[in-house]
């Protein structure tokens, strides 16, 4: 597995894991999404289209909000997610 360090900004990673924290916490769309992560919606826009890459800190927020492991995060951000 890739080094988190190494991860590249890639749009359809990010939309996949910003998908599967909507269906996990339940949450109805980005801005709600937004708010549980304690970032701004354009930080959740900027992600969905690639022009953001997925920061450590948001990798941790989504930890804890959606009780995800960080290897299940790491997976699905390098596109490994089964």
């Amino acid at each position: 597995m890739k080094p988190f360090h190494k991860i590249e900004k890639n749009a359809d990673c990010n939309n996949d894991l910003l998908d599967k924290l909507l269906q996990v916490t339940g949450l109805k769309n980005d801005a709600a999404l937004s708010k549980a992560l304690d970032v701004a919606p354009p930080v959740i826009s900027k992600l969905r289209h690639g022009r953001l890459a997925m920061g450590a800190t948001i990798v941790i927020r989504a930890h804890e909000v959606s009780g995800l492991s960080i290897k299940e995060i790491k997976q699905i951000l390098i596109g490994d997610a089964a």
